[in-house]
């Protein structure tokens, strides 16, 4: 075999149409070996002669798209000082752009004797159980496609996991459900399109692997929180057709989701990998160059510091475990066409000594670099160390999944006493958290329910979690779901708590769509999708997991409600401004300032209103005229008035709305009603609520308008002047 001495750059496998370089960093290494694997498993081992810089390479001019391979790293195995090297190993690359295979679970795989003495060597060759790498080719016709950069205002986000989203939809060919083509299949696209979805927020596409403790129960790492390969689209994702390769086809699917105006945002792990903690196998960067890859504790380097809860955590402190990340979000941003990331368990990526830093390197270098800083990026703003819940706290160029956001809708549908003031700030876009730091409303994205916990059906039917299924004794799973099942656990036959259950699910939605901020909708909930009361099913590949597309019939009306939810928050800039409200007139015409908070008796709220823990309802009175922000063009932008009642007492509540609210002449119409059935008229408020001036009651102009609200019900107003 011809070998040259390639490049240093770029690390990974590269073909260039001619032959491939392979490169690799190790700064620990004293030998490094490409192992390359003929189509019936025969290995050839090439060592690497040539390193600059820490990075090993060659060039293999006869080596092209398709070829497997891995490395085999020679150097200490000495735990105590933080290295594992073991050339029995083979190693994955951290650069690979694809993977072929599976990790097949064996002793072989761990650089010490399971149940023996860490510190001896466990010399059995690990590559029979190992998956490989595969060079790819690059070329991809994109025909033009480029990212979509719609606003964050403008932005609805619906996350989903591939494989589940499309596994049970019986319009989607059957050789193409659970799988990126899937996903990009016309079917699932109207679906998107009718619910007004701008994003799509898939769960990790990165290639994963399954923890041995799972597998050994039958069960796997469903949602795929457990990476080994950070360039890399999980081949387990690709299509019985995809004879292409699971890079095209990715691909394929982002050029298909753009040219029907759908973003792709991808959930990244960039805070810990599938190796685990110090007694973990060997599959890549511990074998690597494990110093350089991981936290390790200041006193003992053979133990790793955990900041995840999944025992280990990247150290972002080494420049070359910074360059990986960076290099991986420019390659899915410039080769794969990707519009944004969530970053999973965000703070852990922000810690330089100890504490979660704003000026660490990992931030710093996000802001500075001019392609990852002009794409979504959205933090899971917390960690499992100490320290780590920094909801409000990340710098102004990110936004945040709002944790306070769910919280506190969540405490106030169930009925929590003193919920109005937090309720008040969520409403609006949570300027407590992030006006002062430069931030507007769109920093929250702010949602319900995630993939982490209940869905929204099982949001109202479950006061406990129900994980039996998962193996750990229900162990698992957080106890803290602000959840309540409305009289009965579980599936029941009694039609008011059925009626009440949908009418809270119906409340949880408007709330969502009518907040200020960045929608998150769950994929499956506009589905009435459930989980048996499971609120941990990452292990759960089956069909406690996976959308349900036959119950699609049954709750079309809860499909009908969440369009015509995103439709009206579409047609209307009030409830998306890109600006904070004031409490002041804005240049509004009617002199009326653009946000009015009433108690029920129609007096504005003073300091004992909000205060009295017992006051659970409450309208917001949102003033169309005296938005402050211009259009993309410098144009004023004008809406109409909209008053917005939620109660969430147990019982019935009369909201008395003074005339002094809304320009004279104004006719007020109910769009939505969460107490009725159906919910919500059409878009521009077909069913006549206001006659004359009032809503029930005197019917004189300029009376106050009366409105009863159902008990634990929503009603939205739209206020406009109308010829007579």
């Amino acid at each position: 075999m011809r070998v040259w001495p390639g490049s240093a750059y770029p690390l990974g496998a590269t073909w260039d149409g001619s032959g491939t370089n392979f490169a690799i960093f190790s700064e620990v290494a004293e030998l490094v070996e490409l192992c390359l694997f003929s189509e019936d498993g025969d290995e050839t081992r090439v060592a690497l002669s040539e390193v600059d810089g820490f990075v090993w390479h060659c060039y293999l001019p006869d080596v092209g798209p398709g070829q497997r391979y891995g490395y085999r790293v020679h150097g200490p195995y000495e735990p105590r000082r933080g290295h594992r090297c073991n050339p029995a190993k083979l190693l994955l690359d951290p650069y690979g752009k694809a993977v072929d295979g599976d990790v097949r679970w064996d002793p072989a795989l761990y650089s010490y004797t399971p149940g023996g003495d860490p510190s001896v060597l466990n010399r059995t060759d690990s590559a029979p159980f190992m998956p490989k790498n595969i060079v790819i080719n690059p070329y991809f016709d994109w025909a033009g496609d480029q990212q979509l950069r719609t606003p964050y205002h403008e932005t609805l986000i619906y996350e989903a996991h591939v494989r589940g989203l499309t596994l049970r939809h019986p319009q989607v060919p059957p050789e193409l459900r659970g799988s990126y083509a899937g996903l990009a299949s016309p079917p699932v696209i109207d679906h998107l399109r009718r619910l007004g979805v701008t994003a799509i927020e898939l769960m990790p596409v990165h290639q994963a692997v399954p923890e041995p403790f799972l597998v050994e129960r039958g069960l796997t790492n469903y949602w795929g929180y457990n990476t080994i390969g950070f360039f890399a689209p999980h081949h387990g994702y690709a299509s019985a057709t995809a004879a292409h390769g699971q890079v095209a086809e990715f691909k394929s699917m982002v050029k298909t989701l753009h040219q029907a105006g759908i973003e792709v945002i991808l959930d990244v792990v960039y805070n810990h990998t599938a190796e685990a903690a110090e007694l973990g196998p060997t599959l890549s960067f511990r074998g690597i160059d494990n110093a350089a890859y991981y936290r390790l504790a200041d006193d003992d380097p053979s133990v790793y510091l955990d900041y995840t809860g999944c025992g280990n955590s990247l150290n972002v402190r080494h420049p070359h475990a910074l360059q990986l990340i960076m290099d991986s979000l420019r390659y899915w941003i410039e080769q794969m066409h990707v519009d944004g990331f969530r970053f999973d368990l965000a703070s852990a990526l922000a810690r330089e000594l100890h504490d979660v830093d704003r000026l660490s390197a990992f931030l710093d270098l996000v802001q500075q670099d001019p392609l990852v800083s002009q794409v979504k990026l959205i933090a899971e703003p917390w960690d499992v160390g100490e320290g780590g819940y920094q909801v409000g706290r990340f710098p102004p160029l990110w936004t945040e999944w709002n944790g306070k956001y769910r919280d506190t809708v969540r405490d106030y549908w169930r009925g929590t006493p003193g919920q109005l003031p937090e309720l008040a700030s969520r409403l609006t876009g949570s300027s407590d958290l992030y006006e002062t730091s430069a931030r507007r409303p769109v920093a929250s994205v702010n949602f319900v329910t995630c993939h982490d916990g209940f869905t929204l059906a099982d949001l109202v039917s479950y006061d406990h979690k129900h994980n039996e299924a998962n193996g750990e004794g229900n162990r698992d799973g957080t106890d803290d779901n602000r959840s309540w099942n409305c009289g009965a656990e579980g599936p029941t036959d009694d039609p008011e708590i059925l009626a009440l259950r949908q009418r809270q699910v119906r409340n949880f939605l408007a709330t969502l769509f009518f907040s200020q901020g960045i929608p998150m909708l769950l994929a499956g909930d506009e589905l009435g999708r459930t989980q048996r009361g499971n609120n941990n099913s990452y292990c759960q590949d089956n069909e406690i997991s996976w959308v349900d597309w036959d119950a699609a019939a049954k709750h079309a009306d809860l499909t009908d409600f969440v369009a015509t939810l995103s439709a009206l928050r579409r047609a209307h800039p009030v409830f998306r401004r890109r600006r904070f409200f004031s409490g002041q007139a804005g240049g509004s015409a009617d002199g009326q300032r653009d946000i009015v908070w009433l108690g029920p008796s129609g007096a504005e709220m003073s300091d004992h209103d909000w205060h009295a823990g017992h006051a659970k309802a409450i309208a917001v009175c949102l003033n169309g005229d005296a938005i402050t922000e211009p259009g993309p063009r410098g144009e004023r932008i004008s809406d109409d008035d909209f008053i917005l009642l939620v109660n969430a007492h147990g019982e019935p509540v009369t909201f008395t709305i003074p005339p002094t609210v809304g320009a004279p002449g104004t006719t007020w119409r109910v769009v939505v009603d969460t107490g009725q059935v159906p919910a919500l008229a059409a878009t521009g408020g077909t069913r006549l609520a206001v006659a004359g001036g009032a809503v029930g009651g005197d019917p004189s102009p300029g009376a106050p308008l009366t409105v009863g609200l159902a008990p634990r019900s929503l009603v939205l107003l739209r206020g406009a002047l109308e010829p007579s």
